[in-house]
């Protein structure tokens, strides 16, 4: 009797046929458990960043999560779709085992994103992007030991497991309260198919996240209050990550930027941004901005020696010379004193990566090309300082505290002329290394000094030094010769390695100043980009673009005062070398000489964060006009130092902003793409 209704119990199991009524339910209630461990992530990301809310009231918070739910809408109805398809096969509508796993690992792989965006957005004020693929592609064993040590990866994985058994569960759950007693008639087909149609035509809508015609919901469509960690917030890390993907491994390079302007019209007023009375136009018919630099004798400098000084996050926001209260940068504060300081000055991206090509090879951050050393066109010549001062027989140094193989370093500094390479396998019995990056900034001073006062002095030499301590996981000597940062919050830790990257600098200085080479020589210190802190300033960060500029050297201030507030970009700082030592100079930099401009000129730059959104920015003066493939331009009055803010604001030469921005980014990206944009053309040997 007891193997009759065993059997009986299997037979009812085999033949399992839910209803339409009931694969619906079993639908519905799916799709609200992702909902909700959606909404559950976003407030998870909220409340790991609260410090950024500020005074942001409640309703606009609420408002970042309604707008969340549109775009978490899409992502449940994309992981629907096997459901949905089963509504028109009886058959498929009975594989809820099938169902059951798809939904866990795909709600798991979403809630994984979510969880490792909280860090993520925390570190670059960025929902999930194409910087994800960028690390990946890079040294997996540095990699795995920044996440190790930077962050709290065993907390997040068993998070992770936890959140997928649960998930499971829910989704048994489900199953089990959706099956019904007995055998059920099936709906006939012309009934499903019905169904179907109203429910697809339901999906759509919801995937779209509106009805409006054109394309669907997009990045600005989050963008609709004051708060930009707000807007930031109703985004679906998720959803970004797709995008950031389709643009990165997408033939058609979709994230370049698409011409808007008329070429002719786009390289007449790149010229007319670019070009002053000092450049003399040569190649016009195949090059944009090729021109003959003749800087005025009575502008030049007596040196013949260029250290560049590259200092990793040293944001401008945290440096006292520009106004920060808080005492990280006292030695910074001192040289400032002794030379010229530039207090408007702006990164071209957000990632060492592009402050590299950016300040060395006088090349801008553009759309499609935010990783340029990795790319093909990193291969071209390209009119940077290692060109223009091998072609005056300089001899070279770049010291570096890591690995040049992260970021293609010596393959794509090689290219462009540097000989000369000291990274972390070339020191021995550093004062500290870490297992991550190598060895302290107060070890590559030290190389970096040694390197310079053992040269003979019958060439010139140019250097690049470049810090590395202030970077995750800042893992800095144990005897710390700075006071640790407090009251600082979640920050403490990244202004501590600032506070000692600050020290290393200023021992540096004080060894270098003992040197036959420092009396000719011109230091140039700039920070690589800045990074986030509680205040996220425009669609933008500028909290993450705003770096010093230090330039020091003998008779400096006497020629050009103590401080500077033209606006400048990275992309200057070799024009602005090559004034200050003289002589004629053939080039293509995308910048310009800042202490050779017209009278009235308050400066430009272009600006683009790291990631593959096509959004960019052009500051001119004390405003900085934002654009965006996704969202209508917008344009702010901004304030840098200690009340760092930017007020919404409209103006009449708007449009023409615009068109130079618009100019400026077609005209590189064509240059770039046509192998034009150097001295001359063609890939080195």
């Amino acid at each position: 009797m007891a193997n009759t209704d065993a059997l009986k119990q299997q037979g009812a199991r085999t033949s399992f046929s839910p209803t339409l009524k009931s694969h619906l339910a079993y639908t519905l209630l799916s799709g609200l458990v992702i909902m909700l461990m959606l909404s559950l992530v976003r407030l998870a990301l909220l409340v790991y960043n609260s410090d950024m809310i500020g005074d942001t009231p409640y309703s606009t918070v609420a408002e970042g999560f309604l707008n969340g739910l549109r775009f978490d809408l899409r992502v449940v109805v994309y992981l629907s779709i096997p459901l949905l398809l089963a509504i028109l096969s009886p058959w498929a509508m009975a594989r809820r085992g099938v169902f059951r796993f798809w939904l866990t690992l795909a709600s798991s792989v979403v809630m994984f994103l979510g969880l490792m965006e909280m860090d993520f957005y925390r570190e670059f004020h960025q929902r999930l992007n194409g910087l994800v693929f960028q690390y990946i592609k890079e040294d997996p064993k540095t990699v795995m030991s920044m996440l190790w040590y930077g962050f709290p990866v065993v907390r997040y994985l068993l998070a992770w497991a936890f959140g997928t058994w649960l998930l499971s569960l829910l989704f048994k759950g489900i199953d089990r309260a959706t099956r019904g007693e007995g055998l059920h008639r099936v709906a006939p087909w012309y009934n499903r198919l019905a169904v179907f149609m109203v429910i697809l035509l339901v999906a759509v809508v919801a995937a779209r996240g509106t009805l409006r015609q054109g394309p669907p919901m997009r990045w600005g469509d989050a963008f609709t209050t004051d708060s930009n960690f707000v807007n930031q917030l109703g985004l679906n890390g998720t959803l970004t990550l797709i995008d950031a993907a389709k643009s990165r491994f997408g033939e058609d390079r979709a994230n370049i930027w698409k011409p808007v302007l008329e070429q002719n019209v786009a390289t007449q007023s790149v010229r007319e941004q670019l070009l002053t009375a000092h450049d003399t136009l040569v190649d016009a018919d195949e090059a944009a901005i090729r021109r003959d630099f003749v800087p005025p004798a009575e502008r030049t400098l007596p040196i013949k020696n260029v250290v560049v000084i590259l200092m990793e996050s040293f944001a401008g926001h945290s440096v006292g010379a520009l106004g920060s209260p808080n005492n990280i940068t006292p030695y910074f504060d001192k040289l400032a004193k002794e030379g010229l300081l530039f207090d408007r000055f702006f990164s071209n991206g957000t990632h060492t990566h592009q402050g590299m090509f950016a300040t060395m090879a006088c090349f801008p951050n553009l759309p499609g090309f935010e990783y340029l050393m990795q790319t093909p066109e990193g291969s071209h010549k390209l009119s940077g300082l290692p060109a223009l001062l091998s072609a005056r027989d300089y001899d070279d140094v770049y010291v570096y505290n890591g690995d040049f193989a992260w970021d293609n370093q010596s393959g794509f500094f090689g290219n462009q002329g540097m000989t000369t390479f000291i990274g972390r396998n070339d020191f021995v019995n550093p004062v500290f290394s870490d297992p991550t990056w190598g060895v302290s900034d107060q070890d590559m001073f030290d190389r970096g000094n040694e390197e310079l006062a053992k040269h003979d002095g019958k060439k010139p030499i140019y250097a690049l030094l470049q810090t590395l301590s202030n970077h995750t996981p800042y893992a800095l000597p144990k005897d710390l010769p700075v006071e640790k940062v407090t009251g600082q919050g979640r920050l403490d830790e990244h202004l501590t390695a600032m506070r000692y990257s600050d020290w290393a600098l200023g021992q540096f200085f004080e060894k270098a100043r003992k040197e036959p080479y420092f009396k000719e020589t011109l230091f140039v210190i700039v920070g690589d980009h800045g990074f986030g802190n509680h205040q996220q300033v425009t669609e933008l960060d500028l909290g993450r673009f705003n770096v010093p500029l230090l330039l020091i050297a003998p008779g400096i201030q006497e020629k050009f005062g103590a401080v500077n507030h033209t606006v400048g970009t990275q992309v200057d700082i070799v024009p602005t070398i090559m004034g200050r030592l003289g002589g004629k100079a053939r080039h293509q930099c995308w910048g310009r000489d800042l202490l050779n401009l017209p009278e009235g000129d308050q400066g430009v730059g272009m600006i683009k964060p790291s990631g593959s959104e096509q959004i960019v920015g052009l500051v001119q003066g004390d405003r900085i006009l934002i654009e965006s493939k996704d969202m209508t331009p917008r344009m702010y009055r901004y304030q840098l130092g200690s009340e760092f803010k930017a007020e919404l604001i409209e103006s009449p030469d708007q449009p023409e902003m615009l068109k130079k921005l618009e100019a400026y980014i077609q005209t590189a990206t064509k240059s770039l793409l046509d192998n034009t944009a150097g001295v001359v053309h063609g890939t080195p040997k």
